[in-house]
């Protein structure tokens, strides 16, 4: 919903994105568990922290429910930095990252660069918080439009055992094109199995996106519903995830497009 730059301007923010990570786990990415996989070779970062990089192929970026690439595929680089805990009793540490997506804004193509950091703490083998700050920008669209942001994050996820439970609040006191406050709420709940010697993640997700000034947002009410189910699993040194989304926005209030229709979407993503 929420388009203009030329493909230099587009590739030169990715070689930025990239350049900064020096992944992300889904900074804006939509509403999915991480995959069960080995981790991957430690690679070690000033004062004793670790770097984290990774880049998807996805075919389609959604977020909340809502295309925004125009229902086409999207590459999606990102890293991120972690400090040692710093608490050993709580597990407790901090982060800062960068992610990266090709995206299709009202005023045409462009690129979506987010930078954010926050702090992680694991009270109990079971529970854990992540307090956090994303900035999310289009570099190359003019200022005035207001498509730059910030939001606030809570997650809390708990692990009971056959299930992860998790409850996300994301909130901005000036969204997307001076949208004025957003507030945007999601559960979700993921349940590992086997089959054979291939271990997946089934997870769906339900949430509620409320905007002050909605239309400005690019919706046709105050609020709105989306939700998602899928599987995910590691395969090849791969994550891979399957997943339906969909909201209750009708195409009519879609800006005449199918962005915010029922739709299947795969992604691919390797973890460095």
């Amino acid at each position: 919903m929420r388009g203009g730059m030329n493909g230099r301007a587009i590739w030169a923010a990715f070689a930025l994105a990239l350049a900064m990570c020096c992944g992300l786990p889904q900074a804006r990415a939509d509403d999915k568990p991480a995959a069960e996989k080995i981790a991957p070779e430690i690679w070690h970062a000033p004062f004793g922290g670790t770097f984290n990089a990774n880049i998807t192929a996805t075919s389609d970026y959604s977020y909340a429910g809502i295309s925004n690439n125009n229902l086409q595929p999207a590459i999606q680089p990102g890293l991120d930095y972690r400090t040692p805990d710093l608490l050993s009793d709580l597990r407790l540490w901090l982060y800062l990252g960068a992610w990266g997506s090709n995206v299709t804004v009202p005023a045409g193509p462009g690129a979506e660069i987010d930078i954010l950091g926050g702090v992680k703490l694991r009270p109990t083998k079971q529970l854990k918080l992540d307090f956090g700050y994303v900035r999310v920008t289009y570099p190359g669209f003019a200022q005035d439009l207001g498509y730059d942001y910030g939001d606030f994050n809570i997650n809390v996820d708990y692990d009971f055992g056959p299930a992860v439970l998790s409850g996300r609040l994301r909130f901005s006191p000036n969204s997307f094109a001076n949208s004025g406050w957003e507030f945007n709420k999601r559960a979700l709940l993921a349940v590992p199995f086997k089959f054979e010697k291939v271990s997946f993640k089934a997870y769906g997700s339900i949430g509620n996106l409320w905007v002050e000034r909605y239309l400005q947002y690019g919706i046709p009410s105050p609020d709105y519903w989306y939700w998602q189910v899928g599987v995910v699993t590691s395969a090849f040194g791969l994550d891979l995830t399957l997943a339906y989304t969909d909201t209750n926005i009708e195409p009519s209030g879609c800006g005449n497009t199918n962005n915010c229709a029922a739709r299947i979407f795969a992604s691919i993503t390797k973890t460095f």
